[in-house]
Protein backbone atom coordinates (compact mmCIF):
# COMPACT_ATOMS: atom_id res chain seq x y z
CA UNK A 1 0.00 0.00 0.00
CA UNK A 2 1.30 3.47 -0.89
CA UNK A 3 0.66 6.50 1.29
CA UNK A 4 -0.16 9.84 -0.34
CA UNK A 5 -1.03 13.20 1.18
CA UNK A 6 -3.87 15.35 -0.10
CA UNK A 7 -4.50 18.93 1.01
CA UNK A 8 -7.98 20.45 0.79
CA UNK A 9 -9.31 23.89 1.67
CA UNK A 10 -11.31 23.96 4.93
CA UNK A 11 -14.83 24.13 3.43
CA UNK A 12 -14.04 21.43 0.86
CA UNK A 13 -12.54 19.15 3.54
CA UNK A 14 -15.64 19.65 5.72
CA UNK A 15 -17.96 18.90 2.80
CA UNK A 16 -15.91 15.81 1.93
CA UNK A 17 -16.00 14.59 5.55
CA UNK A 18 -19.80 15.05 5.59
CA UNK A 19 -20.13 13.16 2.30
CA UNK A 20 -17.94 10.31 3.54
CA UNK A 21 -19.93 10.09 6.78
CA UNK A 22 -23.28 10.18 4.93
CA UNK A 23 -22.11 7.33 2.71
CA UNK A 24 -20.92 5.28 5.68
CA UNK A 25 -17.17 5.28 5.06
CA UNK A 26 -15.08 4.30 8.08
CA UNK A 27 -12.30 6.70 7.09
CA UNK A 28 -11.31 9.40 4.65
CA UNK A 29 -8.87 6.94 3.11
CA UNK A 30 -11.65 4.53 2.14
CA UNK A 31 -13.67 7.36 0.60
CA UNK A 32 -10.67 8.66 -1.34
CA UNK A 33 -9.80 5.13 -2.54
CA UNK A 34 -13.32 4.72 -3.97
CA UNK A 35 -13.12 8.10 -5.71
CA UNK A 36 -9.74 7.19 -7.22
CA UNK A 37 -11.00 3.75 -8.33
CA UNK A 38 -14.00 5.40 -9.99
CA UNK A 39 -11.84 7.94 -11.82
CA UNK A 40 -9.30 5.34 -12.97
CA UNK A 41 -12.05 3.01 -14.17
CA UNK A 42 -13.91 5.80 -15.99
CA UNK A 43 -10.74 6.64 -17.89
CA UNK A 44 -10.10 2.98 -18.73
CA UNK A 45 -13.66 2.51 -19.97
CA UNK A 46 -13.51 5.71 -22.03
CA UNK A 47 -10.23 4.59 -23.62
CA UNK A 48 -11.42 1.06 -24.41
CA UNK A 49 -14.27 0.68 -26.86
CA UNK A 50 -13.91 -3.09 -27.09
CA UNK A 51 -13.39 -4.00 -23.46
CA UNK A 52 -16.05 -5.96 -21.61
CA UNK A 53 -18.28 -4.04 -19.23
CA UNK A 54 -21.26 -4.23 -16.96
CA UNK A 55 -23.71 -1.35 -17.00
CA UNK A 56 -27.00 0.07 -15.88
CA UNK A 57 -29.15 1.93 -18.38
CA UNK A 58 -32.02 3.82 -16.76
CA UNK A 59 -34.48 5.89 -18.71
CA UNK A 60 -37.83 7.58 -18.23
CA UNK A 61 -40.32 7.54 -21.07
CA UNK A 62 -43.88 8.42 -21.95
CA UNK A 63 -45.66 5.12 -22.50
CA UNK A 64 -48.39 6.95 -24.41
CA UNK A 65 -45.95 8.16 -27.08
CA UNK A 66 -46.98 6.71 -30.40
CA UNK A 67 -45.54 3.19 -30.90
CA UNK A 68 -42.73 3.89 -28.42
CA UNK A 69 -43.30 0.79 -26.29
CA UNK A 70 -43.18 -1.41 -29.38
CA UNK A 71 -40.02 0.32 -30.65
CA UNK A 72 -38.30 -0.08 -27.28
CA UNK A 73 -39.24 -3.76 -27.14
CA UNK A 74 -37.95 -4.29 -30.68
CA UNK A 75 -34.65 -2.58 -29.84
CA UNK A 76 -34.32 -4.67 -26.66
CA UNK A 77 -35.07 -7.93 -28.44
CA UNK A 78 -32.53 -7.08 -31.13
CA UNK A 79 -29.91 -6.69 -28.38
CA UNK A 80 -31.11 -9.44 -26.02
CA UNK A 81 -27.57 -10.82 -25.56
CA UNK A 82 -26.57 -7.61 -23.75
CA UNK A 83 -29.52 -7.56 -21.34
CA UNK A 84 -29.13 -9.37 -18.03
CA UNK A 85 -32.30 -8.05 -16.39
CA UNK A 86 -34.89 -5.30 -16.64
CA UNK A 87 -37.01 -3.54 -14.05
CA UNK A 88 -40.06 -1.53 -15.03
CA UNK A 89 -41.63 1.06 -12.70
CA UNK A 90 -44.82 3.05 -13.27
CA UNK A 91 -44.11 6.62 -12.17
CA UNK A 92 -47.49 8.19 -12.93
CA UNK A 93 -50.25 7.98 -15.52
CA UNK A 94 -47.92 8.74 -18.43
CA UNK A 95 -44.39 8.04 -17.26
CA UNK A 96 -42.43 4.85 -16.77
CA UNK A 97 -38.92 4.17 -15.57
CA UNK A 98 -37.00 1.30 -17.08
CA UNK A 99 -33.71 0.14 -15.57
CA UNK A 100 -31.65 -2.45 -17.41
CA UNK A 101 -28.60 -4.35 -16.21
CA UNK A 102 -26.34 -4.92 -19.21
CA UNK A 103 -23.18 -6.91 -19.88
CA UNK A 104 -21.03 -7.09 -22.99
CA UNK A 105 -18.55 -5.17 -25.14
CA UNK A 106 -18.49 -1.51 -24.09
CA UNK A 107 -18.98 -0.29 -27.66
CA UNK A 108 -22.12 -2.42 -28.10
CA UNK A 109 -23.53 -1.40 -24.72
CA UNK A 110 -22.97 2.28 -25.55
CA UNK A 111 -24.57 1.89 -28.99
CA UNK A 112 -27.60 0.15 -27.47
CA UNK A 113 -27.98 2.87 -24.82
CA UNK A 114 -27.66 5.62 -27.44
CA UNK A 115 -30.33 3.96 -29.59
CA UNK A 116 -32.78 3.70 -26.67
CA UNK A 117 -32.17 7.27 -25.47
CA UNK A 118 -32.61 8.66 -29.00
CA UNK A 119 -36.17 7.36 -29.37
CA UNK A 120 -38.85 10.03 -29.47
CA UNK A 121 -40.73 9.89 -26.18
CA UNK A 122 -37.73 8.87 -24.07
CA UNK A 123 -37.50 11.89 -21.78
CA UNK A 124 -34.31 11.16 -19.90
CA UNK A 125 -31.71 8.41 -19.91
CA UNK A 126 -28.40 7.73 -18.26
CA UNK A 127 -25.82 4.99 -18.67
CA UNK A 128 -23.54 3.95 -15.82
CA UNK A 129 -20.83 1.79 -17.36
CA UNK A 130 -18.15 -0.09 -15.41
CA UNK A 131 -15.32 -2.05 -16.96
CA UNK A 132 -15.69 -5.77 -16.30
CA UNK A 133 -12.25 -5.84 -14.70
CA UNK A 134 -13.28 -3.19 -12.18
CA UNK A 135 -16.57 -4.95 -11.54
CA UNK A 136 -14.69 -8.01 -10.31
CA UNK A 137 -12.23 -6.17 -8.06
CA UNK A 138 -13.11 -5.50 -4.47
CA UNK A 139 -11.58 -3.70 -1.53
CA UNK A 140 -10.59 -7.04 -0.03
CA UNK A 141 -8.83 -8.17 -3.20
CA UNK A 142 -6.68 -5.06 -3.15
CA UNK A 143 -5.39 -5.97 0.32
CA UNK A 144 -5.48 -9.77 0.04
CA UNK A 145 -3.38 -11.32 -2.71
CA UNK A 146 -3.08 -15.05 -3.34
CA UNK A 147 0.30 -16.45 -4.30
CA UNK A 148 0.65 -17.60 -7.88
CA UNK A 149 0.40 -21.30 -8.69
CA UNK A 150 4.19 -21.44 -9.17
CA UNK A 151 4.80 -19.86 -5.75
CA UNK A 152 2.46 -22.41 -4.12
CA UNK A 153 4.37 -25.29 -5.74
CA UNK A 154 7.70 -23.98 -4.46
CA UNK A 155 6.36 -23.56 -0.92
Amino acid sequence: MHRITVSLEGPLAEAFDALAADQGYASRSEAVRDLVRTAVDARAVAASEEGECVANLSYVYDHHARALVTKLLDISHAHHALIVSTTHVHLDHDGCLESMMLRGPASEVRAFADRVRAERGVRFGTLNLISAGAAHRSREEAAHRHPSAAARLVA
